[in-house]
């Protein structure tokens, strides 16, 4: 069967041919329809995250998919039901978990998981791939074309839960939302806080030009779009407002520190970005005093659980038409699958096609 895989620090994907896999006891093959490109991709493609599978010299890629059951071996899966995998597993050479037996794998810590196409395990960008049932998430036919967007989406219902939990000690009415970042997860996330969880005011800070796309969708779902070589982080509060809740995720080291000015008091951010090590000043004394005296929380949070794949399946269907139209800027099929990896002003969100249903 044909995969895509990359070497690590090869810089480029390629089209390797790999024995299709049987599936284990307790596991289904799947069929591949659609898988996800997106920046954790890249990011392994250059060679600055992900690990290959022990033994290997390639890792296939691919976390955001989407695909049929074609066989299913037993498990109390259906044959043709469409599925999502998820994509933590536990780590093969020492067994389960206490995170993975309590249904928390997102929760642990590094070197007690892998992640399938990203680390120490094969991705789902292949013809087909095998999981046990346990890790395949159900959902309705007619949303099998956009199924790849699934996994994203549970991502941020990850850290709405987070944020939500650290505030519930008391009663908090979140009005007002900040994204920073305007790629496709941003995008998602504040299509979710316009359409789904219905923030009055929502705001997207990014670096773009008009015209531009996600500048477009940013502001055709109401937002406000920020420019942030106009209007840094610290300077929103006074620009715009300080605001209830912050999603960042650019991986951009100083937001981490820059949200806590832009929460309103009493406000939460949500951490999300992947940085490399940056040292840089911080006002240490004024940051501590600013969240002590406000009741201010930062989370940082990672993956994502089947619960949250399961409610990610409802936000899907809640989102507008026009907005995954206009995220989606490219579907390509196998013989043409470096233009889901290409990037440009144009590019939001590509996925690669191995089937159709």
């Amino acid at each position: 069967m044909k995969a895509i895989a990359v070497e690590p620090g090869a810089g480029e994907p390629t089209l390797v041919e790999r024995p299709r896999p049987e599936p284990e006891p307790g596991e289904a093959l799947v069929r591949t329809l659609r898988v996800g490109v997106d920046g954790t991709d890249h990011e392994v493609i250059a060679g600055h995250h992900g690990e290959v599978p022990a033994g290997e010299d390639r890792l296939v890629l691919g976390h955001e998919a989407v695909g049929v059951v074609e066989d299913s071996n037993g498990t109390a899966l259906e044959e043709g039901a469409v599925v999502v995998p998820t994509v933590r597993r536990s780590p093969t050479a020492v067994g389960t978990n206490d995170y993975f037996e309590r249904g928390e794998p997102d929760m642990a810590p590094d070197g007690e998981y892998v992640e399938r196409g990203i680390v120490g395990e094969h991705g789902f960008m292949a013809e087909y791939f095998t999981s046990p049932a346990e890790y395949l998430v159900e959902i309705p036919e007619e949303l099998a074309s956009l199924g790849f967007l699934v996994e994203p989406i549970s991502i941020s219902e990850k850290a709405f839960e987070h944020a939500f939990a650290s505030r519930s000690a008391f009663d908090w009415e979140p009005e007002s939302a900040l994204v920073l970042g305007n790629g496709s997860l941003g995008l998602l996330t504040l299509a979710m806080l316009e359409d789904v969880l219905e923030f009055d005011r929502t705001y997207c800070l990014g670096r773009r030009d008009r015209p531009d796309p996600t500048i477009d969708a940013v502001e055709k779902l109401g937002a406000t779009y920020i420019d942030s070589r106009e209007t840094p982080v610290p300077e929103i509060p006074d620009a715009y407002e300080a605001v209830d809740f912050v999603y960042e995720a650019t991986g951009y080291a100083r937001h981490a520190v820059e949200t806590v000015d832009a929460l309103a008091p009493n406000g939460v951010g949500a951490l999300l970005g992947v940085p490399e090590p940056w040292e840089f000043e911080v006002d240490g004394g004024r940051l501590h005093r600013e969240m002590v005296l406000h009741n201010k929380a930062l989370v940082g949070t990672v993956n994502s659980h089947r619960g949250h794949f399961e409610s990610a399946v409802d936000t899907l269907t809640q989102l507008p038409d026009w907005f995954t139209d206009d995220l989606v800027t490219g579907v390509y099929g196998i013989e043409e699958y470096q233009k889901a990896f290409e990037t440009g002003d144009d590019v939001v969100k590509t996925a690669v096609e191995f089937a159709s249903l």
